[in-house]
């Protein structure tokens, strides 16, 4: 587990751990029920005060990152899955045909499995990202846009859970920290394909090769991708550079051409205006490549 901490960072050590360990998570490089080292054990890695582990610890516990199994150390949050059927929806044309069933002789039951299963039997016809913050859905729908010559749609997971229906005939979407939140929710026979996002491995590598004192600035429409960037990158600028960040709202145009290096995610990338600007593509290359080899054969 790769985390790297600065002592002389203005985000506080506790926060730099957490957000690292979120993103370490949402990137696949630590799994679902991978158990976690110990506070001191991790204190000692990192040079830190134990306290500081623990506050960090307790933060992604209550936020549901990691949970403790009894008679073991904290792992990573397993997602829960459930088995529960999906309701039908109920229109004009449905409402015929259950008219005619019954004089058929059929069954409600037996007229509702059939119908089901014709429909999830049918191809995909769109994607469908399921993620809870407003933002990265916006993000993850650009990129997908980008990517393919599908039609793209957003909900969250409580969307899912109050209209399951949403997903029949559907790709679905979800980050890999989501995905098995909603599995149970989603075709057996065309299951949601977890996302991972990319690391900022070129980011900070970016930061470190600059020569002098410069203004780093990250612009974008997630409220918690500029949380995680603050203490990701937080390592690497340290004292000797200026940070800064917006939260971009809408389509407006940003003027960063007051700092020397801005990151943008896929959607504020058309809306800055900077002297030097990096594009942060969410969703990572491998994950997209291999999205690409699943959805070649619906199309």
């Amino acid at each position: 587990m790769n985390i790297s901490l600065r002592q002389d960072s203005e985000v506080p050590l506790r926060h730099q751990l957490s957000e690292q360990i979120v993103f370490l998570i949402t990137t696949g490089e630590l799994r679902a029920g991978e158990e976690m080292p110990s506070v001191r054990a991790l204190a000692r890695r990192a040079s830190v005060h134990h306290n500081t582990v623990s506050k960090a610890y307790q933060e992604l516990v209550r936020r549901e990152w990691l949970t403790r199994k009894p008679g073991s150390r904290l792992v990573v949050r397993t997602p829960t899955s459930q088995e529960q059927p999906l309701d039908s929806g109920v229109d004009d044309l449905i409402n015929e045909t259950i008219q005619r069933a019954r004089r058929l002789g059929y069954s409600l039951q037996a007229l509702r499995s059939r119908v089901r299963e014709r429909l999830l039997a049918e191809p995909a016809d769109h994607l469908l990202v399921v993620e809870r913050e407003a933002g990265l859905r916006e993000i993850i729908q650009r990129e997908m846009e980008g990517a393919f010559e599908w039609r793209v749609e957003c909900i969250s997971p409580a969307d899912l859970l109050r209209e399951p229906g949403l997903a029949i005939g559907a790709q679905v979407l979800a980050p890999r920290h989501v995905a098995g939140d909603i599995a149970w929710l989603v075709p057996v026979k065309r299951p949601c394909y977890p996302l991972e996002y990319a690391n900022a491995a070129e980011q900070v590598s970016m930061i470190r090769g600059l020569e002098l004192p410069s203004t780093i600035a990250v612009v974008s429409v997630s409220a918690s991708l500029l949380k995680t960037a603050r203490s990701l990158l937080a390592p690497s600028i340290g004292r000797e550079h200026t940070y800064q960040e917006l939260l971009l709202g809408g389509d407006e145009e940003a003027d960063m051409r007051g700092a020397d290096l801005v990151f943008c995610d896929s959607i504020a990338m058309a809306s800055v205006v900077s002297k030097r600007k990096v594009h942060y593509q969410l969703v990572a290359n491998e994950c997209m490549r291999e999205l690409g080899t699943i959805l070649a054969p619906d199309r």
